[in-house]
C-alpha cells in the first residue's frame, strides 16, 4: 500500500460520496418540489 494507492482510494471515496450526495440532494429537491406544487 503506497501513498499513491491511499491517495487514489481517498480521491475515489470523496468522488463517490460527492456524486451520491448530489444525486440525493437533487432527488430530495425534486420530490419536495413535486409535492409542493400538488395541492390536491
Amino acid at each position: 500500500m503506497t501513498a499513491a494507492d491511499v491517495t487514489h482510494i481517498i480521491f475515489w471515496a470523496i468522488l463517490a460520496l460527492t456524486g451520491l450526495g448530489t444525486v440525493g440532494a437533487i432527488g430530495a429537491m425534486f420530490s419536495m418540489g413535486r409535492s409542493g406544487y400538488r395541492k390536491d
